[in-house]
């Protein structure tokens, strides 16, 4: 597994019956996870010190209850190339923050590449490509290690999180593309106009609808999008990551995917389950899995 272990201003303090107690900065907030369906004692006195708590409803979706809990909030995250990352939090519908920890440990990983590959190759910048891009963690991790990004996600809102966030992180000049589109319309496009990437990545949700309506179900449509995707690539590309949070695409469907769809570049596929460690007990808490294929010639 990969684990997110980096963080100095996030952590899961404890996981129990259905939820997990998380601290982001110096607030506690309680969330509950499918993945955690053990039954164990929550004796710390931490779960009753907690500033949100999201409460499921057995209809559906659910609510927040806050105690002494600011509307927006900082955290930040240090690279391992040296560059710090600063996100604003807010919690809304559908339990969340803003923000995906998890996703750190590519972070970490992307960034260090984009470095490897400038070095290797410093006549040109390396361009990425981030499809349902959300609050723009991954594209602001790429910028910070020099690569110009082309942002896309359907959601406005979410795209002038992501501004938000890179003017935060001291990015606002960076060369990021920020594009409020359909990712499948849009890389059509792409492909019509002969527009290429060194590296694109990929965070699709499990489901969702198009600005038209168009129905987006992972299992029947993420292989196609690869498959246009990768027309997309270089001769020579640095790399390909796609995330699930779907039980459904175990880690070796992911590698099966890129590997099947990108034989013809030089390169490996590799995929592993993704995670956060839970401070109270040393396990790991299982958040998804990550698909990479890193070129050779990174």
């Amino acid at each position: 597994m990969w684990v997110a272990d980096n963080w100095n201003d996030y952590e899961v303090i404890d996981a129990s019956r259905g939820e997990k107690i998380e601290r982001w900065g110096e607030y506690r907030l309680v969330r509950p996870d499918p993945q955690v369906i053990w039954d164990t004692p929550r004796d710390s006195e931490i779960w009753r010190k907690k500033n949100g708590h999201y409460h499921r409803s057995k209809k559906g979706g659910g609510e927040w209850e806050f105690f002494n809990l600011p509307k927006e909030w900082q955290i930040s995250y240090s690279l391992p190339i040296g560059e710090k990352l600063t996100f604003n939090l807010k919690p809304f519908s559908f339990k969340h923050t803003g923000l995906f920890p998890e996703q750190a440990v590519n972070w970490d990983w992307m960034s260090e590449l984009i470095i490897k590959g400038k070095y290797n190759n410093s006549e040109k910048p390396i361009k990425v490509l981030n499809l349902f891009a959300y609050t723009g963690g991954a594209t602001l991790a790429c910028a910070a290690a020099g690569a110009h990004v082309t942002h896309v996600d359907a959601s406005k809102g979410m795209v002038n999180w992501a501004k938000e966030n890179a003017v935060s992180s001291n990015l606002k000049d960076a060369p990021i593309r920020w594009l409020v589109d359909d990712c499948v319309k849009f890389v059509e496009r792409e492909i019509r106009r002969g527009n290429h990437y060194d590296a694109i990545i990929m965070d699709p949700p499990s489901y969702g609808r198009g600005p038209k309506g168009e129905v987006w179900k992972i299992e029947q449509s993420v292989y196609p999008l690869i498959q246009k995707c990768a027309t997309l690539l270089t001769d020579k590309p640095l790399f390909f990551l796609i995330n699930s949070y779907t039980t459904g695409l175990q880690p070796a469907v992911l590698t099966y995917m890129l590997s099947t769809v990108l034989y013809d570049y030089n390169g490996d596929a590799i995929s592993s389950e993704i995670g956060l460690p839970v401070t109270s007990n040393g396990l790991v808490l299982p958040c998804g899995a990550s698909g990479r294929f890193i070129g050779d010639y990174s």
